[in-house]
């Protein structure tokens, strides 16, 4: 049986910083009530000619700039996002086209901030079952450009930005051990961003801009969020004591605190990055793995679990045997690879 993991990984946050001040002035807000329930103190957005393919390839551009045969044998890429530059074409193949993968498989998934672990699945499924050789995975989003900035429920949790991470082979008794995704569209109208649609199925109405009821997000989000990571614990045959590293969805600091209680991890092995992006949806998990990687946190052979939920409403976890080793990986893990041949 084949080991599939994480053979490179690569991110890419857009330059301007939004701090919280500029919407606590313009909203008439305290100083400081944002991050007091939030965690949030600032985040990213998108200039005006950067989309959501924008930034997927300055992602992959730093992947390559560590690992320039990252993506060698790639055969599909799958960018998770809810925040696509159209319809169609898919913002995959408008990725692909510009990182000399014209002409592969390519297709996005959208299950909002779920994306990029369903993506992943979806990656160790077809390789396992001869459907590719090595899939590239993205997550990210450009939701400053969808959202109603003056929208107190939702402008000021979220942010841009893009992870992005080959999936391939790895040694056996590293890279992916389980999974658990999941579903709920009874869920849907606490969280969603409308489209062709002005009604649910059940006839509620929806609004034109991205929607969030936050007191019934928050119960769905620490319910799902603990039951989800103990299933795939469970599933792996690990116990929360054998995790080294939580990597949760970065949407509220108090949903991070009260899900860990639910299943047991302490807060000082969770990696936190909300403070600094806020919420980047399909993003947060692919940037908060690879902040983890880049400064030493995630070493060769840690254990971690990744939970997430989204819009739908929709969650995800899986668990993972960390490699270090490949070229891209050893140098976002701050090793010297001076005198290290890369293939090109």
């Amino acid at each position: 049986m084949k080991s599939i993991g994480i053979t490179a990984i690569g991110m890419y946050a857009p330059e301007r910083v939004v701090r919280n001040q500029e919407f606590e002035s313009r909203m008439g807000l305290e100083d400081g009530w944002i991050e007091s329930r939030s965690g949030i103190r600032e985040r990213r957005f998108s200039a005006e000619g950067e989309f959501t393919s924008t930034i997927g390839v300055k992602a992959v551009q730093d992947m390559l700039s560590r690992d320039p045969g990252a993506l060698r044998d790639v055969d599909l890429v799958i960018y998770a996002t809810c925040t696509p530059d159209a319809m169609f074409p898919s913002t995959a193949a408008l990725v692909a086209g510009q990182i000399g993968l014209s002409g592969v498989g390519a297709y996005d998934l959208s299950t909002a901030c779920s994306g990029f672990v369903y993506g992943l699945s979806m990656a160790r499924g077809l390789i396992l079952g001869g459907g590719a050789r090595k899939v590239l995975v993205l997550g990210g989003e450009t939701l400053s450009k969808a959202l109603d900035q003056n929208d107190r429920d939702t402008a000021i949790l979220f942010g841009d930005g893009c992870g992005c991470a080959v999936v391939g082979e790895v040694p056996v008794g590293y890279g992916f051990q389980d999974f658990v995704l999941g579903a709920d569209s009874a869920g849907g109208p606490a969280l969603y961003i409308s489209n062709l649609a002005n009604t649910f199925p059940d006839g509620q109405i929806m609004r034109d801009a991205p929607t969030m009821n936050g007191r019934e997000v928050f119960k769905f989000a620490v319910r799902v969020l603990g039951d989800s990571g103990t299933q795939v614990l469970e599933k792996s045959g690990l116990k929360n004591s054998d995790v080294d590293w939580l990597i949760p969805h970065q949407a509220n600091i108090r949903i991070i605190e009260a899900a860990n209680q639910r299943f047991g991890i302490p807060m000082e092995k969770t990696v936190i990055n909300l403070d600094r992006y806020g919420n980047t949806s399909a993003g947060t998990v692919p940037i908060a793995l690879y902040e983890a990687v880049n400064d030493g946190r995630v070493k060769d052979g840690h254990e971690l679990l990744m939970v997430v939920f989204g819009g739908g409403l929709s969650w995800a976890a899986c668990t993972m045997k960390w490699w270090a080793g490949t070229p891209s990986l050893h140098a976002a893990s701050g090793t010297d690879l001076s005198g290290t041949e890369v293939s090109a």
